[in-house]
């Protein structure tokens, strides 16, 4: 039973093993790795974050097109001399107050202000979309970009790892022939150190190709490790046909960058109307609808009359009479609260009317600001053409000089594999020193290296060229 229970446990932990083998070692081809990017991208959210701000600008802008309503209550209580808001008569007593209000207040007309901020805005929040468009298409880039250095980095490496294991190979000869004290010992000697030399060589290109995984996993914003899957990635090596010149009128026509700055000239225009709206009156509406409660009114209702001295007197017969008078006599109640409410109710409806006549200069000095700012982003936009046709320029001229590179490395790829496989020959069969053979192994071995270089060279930049194209893929 205790033999059965321990076979039932290993299975489970053999699952268990191979299932977070399974999920860590899942490979990811370029669109898994865009996908990725897109999504969690910490630069890419930061930019969605400021259009969403935009976005919000721009509803508060039509928001403040519509009038304003504003309600108001208080509720306190006042000890000592005050005025009784009831009778607006001083009094000395402990007072419970209240007021309720309304007010509405309704721009007209502004010099178009509101409605010249809203357009502004709107602009804004079309060219912050737009920046999230452009900045997707760089992060796609980037992405690709790297993607592409990961597979060189392989490459390298694995012509690493041959050219170590072809050495290692031509040790054991040595070995043999050290062992038995035949050859020449320096041979044993130099091919150990090229031993070291081609181990260094690989852990270099180790290094290499962690960097460039690190780099690709930052813009995928993974912490785990990344194997690239390259079934189906085409990297078809084929002279770029397409002028410099035709891939910038491209780059005009597809980057979103360029219409994002179009778009933020039409707002900062926009914001020179605001601007000068200062200059004109401004026209409102406003209403108002009041009322209040206070502790100390009352209300007085008579219950009969009764005669009172006047504290005046008249003399008759030499005897001193009082003076009566009739009053009339009240009983006092306190008023209800909603009726009070209801009876010291008060509206209030106007127009208003505001002319600038001086304000420092202020109204003038924003409308010059304001149009600083167009000619910046007018700068702006020249800037981005200028920049992007010099690199647009520049690419280009790496593109060629990498793919001619390409090809001369190509013959000598081959020149050397021929000169490398007469070398090895004559060197096994003891005719050829090992100074020649490790010469042209050398030759040959960094050829290969300096040929895929050359290869991602050129497919880098095909592909720098092909975003600014706008062609995806």
């Amino acid at each position: 039973m205790i033999h059965k229970l321990i076979l039932l446990i290993i299975i489970v932990m053999m699952s268990w093993a191979g299932f977070a083998q399974k999920t860590t070692n899942k490979r990811y081809t370029l669109d898994d790795c865009i996908a990725i990017a897109l999504e969690h991208n910490l630069d890419l959210k930061s930019t969605n974050l400021q259009a969403n701000s935009a976005k919000v600008n721009y509803q508060q802008s039509k928001a403040n097109l519509l009038p304003s309503l504003n309600g108001s209550f208080n509720l306190g209580v006042n000890d000592g001399r005050s005025i009784d808001p009831f009778t607006n008569a001083y009094i000395n007593q402990e007072l419970t107050f209240s007021n309720l209000g309304l007010s509405l207040d309704m721009t007209i007309f502004n010099g178009f202000r509101l409605l010249n901020a809203a357009k502004q805005n709107r602009l804004n929040q079309k060219s912050s979309d737009l920046e999230i468009e452009a900045a997707q298409q760089d992060l796609i880039l980037n992405i690709t970009l790297v993607y592409l250095q990961v597979l060189n980095a392989k490459d390298v490496l694995e012509l690493a790892k041959s050219r170590l294991e072809t050495t290692k190979q031509q040790l054991k000869i040595q070995q043999d022939f050290y062992d038995n004290e035949s050859g020449n010992p320096a041979d044993y000697a130099d091919i150990l150190g090229q031993v070291a030399s081609d181990e260094t060589s690989v852990l270099v290109a180790e290094s290499s190709l962690n960097n460039a995984k690190i780099s690709l996993q930052q813009l995928m914003n993974l912490k785990e490790d990344i194997h690239l899957a390259t079934d189906g990635l085409l990297l078809e090596f084929n002279k770029y046909e397409v002028s410099a010149n035709t891939v910038f009128e491209d780059a005009i026509r597809n980057l979103a960058t360029f219409k994002a700055k179009e778009l933020r000239i039409e707002a900062a225009k926009k914001g020179v109307r605001v601007a000068k709206s200062q200059f004109t009156p401004e026209i409102s509406l406003f209403g108002g609808l009041n009322t209040n409660y206070s502790s100390a009114a009352e209300l007085f209702t008579a219950t009969g009359s009764s005669f009172v001295e006047t504290g005046d007197f008249v003399t008759v017969d030499a005897e001193d009479l009082p003076i009566m008078t009739e009053q009339t006599n009240y009983a006092s109640e306190g008023i209800d609260y909603t009726d009070q409410l209801d009876n010291n109710l008060n509206t209030v409806v106007g127009i208003q009317v505001n002319v600038p006549l001086f304000n420092g200069f202020r109204a003038k000095n924003n409308v010059a600001l304001e149009k600083i700012k167009v000619e910046e982003s007018i700068i702006e936009l020249e800037r981005t053409h200028v920049d992007i046709k010099n690199a647009i320029a520049q690419v280009y001229f790496d593109m060629e000089a990498a793919y001619k590179r390409h090809q001369s490395l190509e013959k000598q790829v081959e020149a050397y594999q021929e000169s490398y496989r007469i070398n090895d020959i004559r060197f096994k069969n003891g005719v050829s020193n090992f100074l020649n053979y490790i010469t042209s192994k050398n030759n040959l071995d960094n050829a290969k290296v300096n040929l895929a270089n050359a290869k991602y060279d050129y497919l880098l930049r095909v592909k720098v060229l092909d975003y600014y194209r706008g062609i995806k893929g």
